[in-house]
């Protein structure tokens, strides 16, 4: 892995958040409003086109008080240098090659730009890949995958960014440093992961309701959920070959946070916590939104409630010769918007950890 290194600061400053009253946008346009260098120029959404932002959302004032517009790419291109699109899947792939023609910078929040080909996006959002019938395959192959610490010198020169699902982003940064090394084998790795009930978006859904949510935990996704693909895909490539491992989601009776945890098999039975702690600090110690717990002690979501950090802690059990690698994150800062406005920190030739929390507000 290599250090995401600042370029010069360009004219990069406007920012548009398209799809800016979902929680994705919401988080953005939070992030944006105290950023020292970024401002939100244009903000768009179909359902709340010709609203002013404060009739929307009274809650999160914008200094402008912006009317939300239909995001057409003309306007958007007027009024903005990049675009943070917040859209479901299969929406962002069809204004993203018109924004990028217009010469505005795109980081997609959905999957539509995640995966190399557009034939392996296809596979893995089949329903989406009906409706829309896209024609943009060289756009996937340009993108680059937005997961700061893992996409080195592309990201700061990148014109469209695929940011990771927050699912992938804890796995990846808890996984990718034992496979890139060959610490571990490449068989038999499994993630088990939680997440609060945020993660499925603001748009209303049974299984979202209190009643149903609450006071239950429940599995989801249990094989084939859209996000393995991913992550085998990045681990892959960290790799060096190919690697197929089982991934299960689980809902959780909380609002925001996930916690993934990584099992795999060392190649090194001799190998210790500690030994793995260090690969862990040496990996990440230029990346100030990654933190590594010391031996002993295990991340918990509150600890990363509203902030773009990221908690790892590693353990080994001798006996198994498992390790086990804990994972923290909020799912909708570090695993969505937090991500993004990183992202945007690298393009813009920033410190990437520029107007991102990165302490929580405890308990």
């Amino acid at each position: 892995m290599q250090p995401v290194r600042p370029v010069a600061p360009t004219s990069f400053k406007r920012i548009a958040v398209i799809g800016a009253s979902g929680y994705g946008g919401l988080q953005t346009l939070r992030l944006l409003q105290d950023h020292p260098h970024f401002e939100v120029s244009f903000l768009g959404g179909e359902r709340s086109a010709g609203k002013r932002w404060s009739e929307i959302t009274p809650f999160l004032p914008l200094g402008d008080d912006l009317v939300v517009q239909s995001p057409d790419a003309d306007a958007i291109a007027a009024a903005a240098d990049a675009a943070v699109l917040s859209l479901p899947n299969g929406l962002a792939s069809q204004l993203a090659p018109e924004l990028l023609q217009r010469g505005v910078r795109v980081v997609d929040l959905s999957a539509d730009y995640r995966f190399p080909s557009l034939s392996q996006w296809s596979a893995t959002y089949r329903q989406e890949a009906a409706a829309q019938q896209r024609q943009d395959d060289a756009l996937c192959q340009q993108a680059v995958y937005g997961l700061v610490e893992w996409a080195g010198d592309a990201l700061a020169e990148a014109k469209l960014v695929g940011a990771p699902g927050c699912f992938p982003t804890a796995s990846l940064l808890a996984l990718m440093p034992l496979l890139q090394q060959g610490l571990i084998e490449g068989e038999g790795i499994v993630i088990d992961a939680k997440t609060g009930t945020s993660g499925g978006g603001r748009a209303a859904k049974e299984h979202l309701l209190l009643a149903e949510a609450a006071e239950s935990v429940s599995p989801y996704g249990v094989v084939g959920h859209r996000h393995t693909a991913e992550i085998e895909l990045l681990a892959s490539r960290a790799a060096g070959r190919p690697i197929q491992l089982q991934f299960t989601p689980h809902l959780m009776p909380m609002v925001r946070g996930l916690l993934a945890t990584v099992y795999g098999r060392l190649r090194d039975p001799g190998l210790t916590a500690e030994d793995l702690t260090t690969v862990y600090q040496v990996t990440y110690r230029d990346h100030p939104c990654v933190e590594v717990l010391p031996v002993g002690t295990y991340p918990a979501t509150k600890w990363v409630r509203q902030t773009n950090r990221a908690v790892l802690s590693v353990a080994v059990d001798q006996r198994t010769r498992q390790v086990i690698v804990m994972s923290a994150i909020d799912n909708l800062l570090k695993g969505q918007a937090g991500q993004a406005v990183q992202c945007l920190n690298v393009m813009a030739g920033l410190p990437q950890q520029t107007g991102l929390p990165l302490l929580p507000f405890y308990p």
